[in-house]
C-alpha cells in the first residue's frame, strides 16, 4: 500500500467518524508542534511555565505563546533597578530572586514572588474583576477548627492546592489562632501605596489571620520601599510549609516581609 492510499483511508476513516478528534488532543498537538520548533533553546524557566499552565502552550521567537494566540514577551532584555522590576517586570523578571524554601530570614532586598507581571496573570486568572470573578469558587475553609466560607480561583489547580492545604491544617488545633479569621483571598484592588494589582486580584492568594501577622509597612508605619526594616514574624514555620509543598510561596520569605500572605505559584518553587 503507497503512501497515497493510505492518507486517503485514514481521511475516509475520520470522514466517517465526523472528524470527532476532541479539541484537547488538537491543543496537546500544537503544544508539541511550538516545543519542537525551539529545538531546546527554550529558557528553562519558560519551559517550567509551559508545563505548569495549560493555558501556555508554548515559547517561540521570545513569546510565551497562549492557547487563545496572546503571545506575551518573555525577555525584554532591559537593565532595570528594583524599582523598575517591581513596576515594569517581563515574565523573566519574576524569576529575578530565587524563592527559597529553607532561608527563614529573607536576605536584605530579596523579595522573591513580589515582582509579577500583571500581564501574565491576567492571561491565566482572568483579565477584568469580572472576568476573574467568573472563575472563582466557594468552600469552607478547615471545616471542623474555623468553618469559614471563602472565594479562590479554580483556574491551573490553586483551588484544588488551597483545600489540601485546609484539609491538612484542619487537623491541627495547635494553630489555631492563626488559620482562623482569614483576611482575605479575592480582592480587586491595588497594592497599597502602589499603582500595582496585589496578587488577591486574581484570587490565588490568601492571607491568614491578620492579628498574627506582621507586614512591612505596619511595623515602619511607611510605604517607602528603601525603609530600613527589621525582619519580624509569629507564623509557625511548619504551618508554612503545608501551603509551600503545595505551590504556595510565603511572604514572610521577603525583605519587605508580608507573614500573613500566601501565593499561588508553583513556578517559583523547585
Amino acid at each position: 500500500m503507497n503512501r497515497l492510499t493510505l492518507f486517503f483511508l485514514i481521511f475516509l476513516l475520520l470522514s466517517c467518524s465526523g472528524g470527532s478528534i476532541k479539541s484537547q488532543d488538537i491543543k496537546k498537538e500544537k503544544r508539541e508542534i511550538y516545543s519542537s520548533k525551539i529545538n531546546g533553546s527554550i529558557p528553562k524557566y519558560a519551559e517550567k511555565i509551559i508545563k505548569l499552565y495549560k493555558d501556555v502552550i508554548g515559547f517561540e521567537n521570545n513569546y510565551l505563546i497562549f492557547s487563545n494566540k496572546t503571545k506575551l514577551v518573555f525577555d525584554d532584555a532591559k537593565e532595570k533597578n528594583i524599582s523598575e522590576l517591581l513596576d515594569n517586570p517581563d515574565i523573566e523578571d519574576m524569576f529575578h530572586w530565587k524563592y527559597s524554601t529553607t532561608v527563614e530570614i529573607p536576605k536584605n532586598q530579596e523579595d522573591a514572588g513580589r515582582i509579577r507581571n500583571e500581564a501574565f496573570f491576567k492571561e491565566l486568572y482572568g483579565g477584568t474583576k469580572e472576568e476573574v470573578r467568573k472563575n472563582l469558587k466557594t468552600f469552607v475553609w478547615c471545616p471542623k477548627l474555623v468553618n469559614q466560607t471563602i472565594l479562590f480561583n479554580k483556574k491551573h489547580g490553586a483551588f484544588e492546592a488551597l483545600k489540601s492545604i485546609s484539609d491538612e491544617l484542619d487537623l491541627h488545633p495547635e494553630w489555631k489562632k492563626y488559620i482562623t479569621n482569614i483576611g482575605g483571598t479575592y480582592n480587586w484592588r491595588n497594592i497599597s501605596g502602589t499603582n500595582r494589582l496585589s496578587a488577591h486580584s486574581f484570587g490565588m492568594t490568601i492571607d491568614i489571620n491578620t492579628s498574627q501577622s506582621n507586614y512591612w509597612q505596619w511595623d515602619c508605619k511607611c510605604k517607602n520601599e528603601e525603609a530600613k526594616l527589621t525582619y519580624k514574624n509569629k507564623i509557625p514555620m511548619e504551618l508554612v510549609k503545608i501551603f509551600e509543598k503545595n505551590g504556595f510561596i510565603w511572604g514572610g520569605r521577603w525583605h519587605h516581609y508580608d507573614t500573613m500572605h500566601f501565593e499561588y505559584r508553583p513556578e517559583l518553587l523547585d
